[in-house]
């Protein structure tokens, strides 16, 4: 079963940080608190450890695993081209509850993307997140900590029950204060579709894009 170790989401200790930071560097997959739903934290650029997120998760590997930066220049880095509006959006509502599809760099293995070369990317509004990056020295998965096709996980008692068994670590964070899934806005070029409503509307797109375009 995971360890469990408590973690302030506000003002991260370096301990169970650091420690995470290692098993991910090491290959292991940990759950650990977004500002949405808890997260499977993995290295993105470790084949190994993408499969092991896919088999912990029971995951199609169909599926694309999003990807968890801690700043702009990361997500440029992981990203083939960035329309425009990614700049807008990114400006407007990262860190925050906003995912954005875009066309992905040649860098990230191609398994990461379900094969479908787009990613998914993201900097939450997360103190813990953000330190976790920058201790394991690499952005990470973020694709929630439940088996698929069951609920999101809002506590790590609930990661626990569900997949403790297949996990080494899980940082408690307290539960979830935004219970919902981040907005998934898919780009290309110009053009915008939301792929999944979230906490970021339909509105909220649509009137920074516009706002942005009548200057």
């Amino acid at each position: 079963m995971a360890e469990i170790l408590i973690v302030s989401s506000d003002q991260p200790e370096t301990r169970p940080i650091e420690y995470a930071a290692r098993l991910i560097q090491r290959g292991e997959t940990v759950a650990v608190p977004t500002d949405t739903f808890y997260c499977l934290a993995a290295d993105p650029f470790n084949l190994a450890a993408v499969a092991r997120v896919y088999e912990v998760k029971g995951r199609p590997e169909r599926k694309a695993l999003p990807i968890l930066v801690a700043s702009l220049e990361q997500a440029k880095e992981l990203a083939d081209y960035l329309p425009d509006p990614f700049f807008v959006l990114a400006e407007r509502f990262w860190p925050g509850a906003l995912t954005l599809l875009v066309d992905a760099s040649s860098k990230l293995p191609l398994k990461v993307t379900g094969n479908t070369g787009r990613v998914a990317l993201r900097i939450p509004h997360s103190p813990i997140i953000h330190h976790l990056i920058q201790a394991a020295g690499t952005p990470i998965t973020g694709t929630s900590a439940n088996l698929s096709g069951f609920a999101a996980c809002v506590s790590a008692g609930q990661v626990a029950k569900q997949i403790g068994d297949r996990l080494l670590l899980v940082l408690d964070g307290g539960e979830s204060k935004v219970r919902m899934a981040s907005t998934v806005v898919e780009l290309r070029g110009d053009r915008w579709t939301i792929l999944r409503e979230g906490p970021v509307s339909e509105a909220d797109i649509r009137e920074a894009l516009e706002g942005k375009s009548a200057e």
